[in-house]
């Protein structure tokens, strides 16, 4: 009888690359028993695992109480012989699922303590330190009684016990790409893509900006949801609005259509305490792509992508332009970025090579 597998997020939508298309579906494929309980309107099976769903709350708070109290019941029906979540606000839940005897797996996103410090909805500085030093220390005591840790990137993984934890990198999916077809457009300009979360930390306005520099030469795409009303009109007030073209929120796989005809990826993040060591799907996306790349000069991301990217300053609009310009003006060696890119998804950067290491984890949980 197949090992059943009930995977918990209370934030994350069913769909999300990581969490559905990529572990649920590996684990599918691997023999395994696969429940998701997320948010979502209805229950189904889709591409053999079950989905069981959970309300959308009404804001943070009913999240973290109602939602996560109805979540730890329904896990608890299913009587998995292991639980994977993917939040930190069920930390709790599964301590809890651990004094019942359950195995589990805590999937660890981002540096949690480190991101506490951006949010703006706390308004003390001094209190995100204090919360950012409580959770730390809460967090690394509720990891000492996991059965496995699963980090996002080496710079979280090192936050954790080195026995029990293992880094499983946010990869694209190399055949999904592949047989995904671009778009069929009558391309009149070059265009300059970016697909993902459109948000103020992410440098969104900085890229709009950038295009004052540029002008109707290129066309600047965007793809994804935006973090509010209010930014989004923040942002079509820029002046770089008007070459800029916003083209909705495109589902998990489809928006490699539209990155196959760009000419140019960006990812922009603002230099913010979680953001300059992160590993984004995206630079992955747009070197599978064979795109070549604008990026924040961050140290850590000119080590990973210096044969396959450029670098520029995020607070600076007119270096991101300069950047732009240079990769317009030079094909050649946007050719070999873009070249450069793909080959190293090839080698070592899909989650086609990564998927073991999933496989490896369960395993040496089942078997303990």
């Amino acid at each position: 009888m197949a090992a059943k597998v009930c995977i918990l997020t209370s934030i994350h939508p069913p769909f999300d690359g990581r969490i559905f298309h990529k572990e649920a579906k590996t684990l599918v494929k691997a023999g395994y028993d696969v429940v998701l309980i997320a948010q979502h309107n209805k229950e189904e099976v889709v591409g053999g695992v079950r989905i069981v769903p959970l309300p959308k709350p009404k804001n943070r708070f009913e999240r973290m109480t109602g939602v996560v109290w109805r979540l730890f019941r329904l896990a608890l029906k299913e009587k998995a012989d292991v639980y994977h979540f993917h939040d930190p606000e069920l930390i709790p839940v599964g301590l809890v699922l651990r004094l019942f005897g359950k195995k589990v797996i805590y999937d660890v996103h981002e540096d949690v303590p480190k991101q506490i410090l951006t949010k703006d909805w706390i308004r003390s500085y001094i209190v995100r330190k204090i919360i950012s030093f409580i959770f730390k220390g809460f967090e690394n005591l509720s990891c000492s009684f996991f059965n496995a840790i699963i980090a996002a990137t080496p710079d979280i993984a090192k936050k954790f016990p080195s026995q029990k934890t293992m880094t499983l990198r946010n990869f694209s999916i190399l055949e999904l790409i592949d047989k995904t077809k671009p778009i069929n457009i009558n391309k009149q300009k070059p265009i300059i893509i970016y697909a993902g979360g459109l948000t103020k930390i992410r440098g969104i306005k900085q890229i709009i900006q950038a295009m004052e520099f540029i002008g109707e030469k290129v066309e600047l795409w965007f793809l994804g949801k935006w973090e509010s009303e209010e930014f989004k009109k923040e942002c079509e007030s820029l002046k770089g609005w008007r070459y800029t073209k916003y083209l909705g929120y495109a589902p998990y796989g489809k928006h490699y259509s539209f990155i196959k005809v760009a000419n140019i990826g960006v990812i922009n993040f603002l230099p913010l305490p979680n953001q300059q060591k992160a590993m984004p799907n995206k630079p992955f996306e747009y070197m599978a792509c064979s795109l070549p790349m604008i990026m924040s000069n961050f140290p850590y991301w000119q080590k990973i992508f210096g044969e396959c990217a450029l670098f520029a300053n995020p607070y600076d609009p007119k270096d991101i332009a300069e950047k732009i310009f240079y990769l317009l003006d030079n094909l050649d060696k946007a050719k070999k970025l873009g070249n450069n890119g793909r080959r190293l998804v090839e080698e070592k950067y899909s989650w086609e090579a990564e998927q073991r290491r999933l496989l490896d984890i369960y395993e040496r949980v089942l078997n303990k």
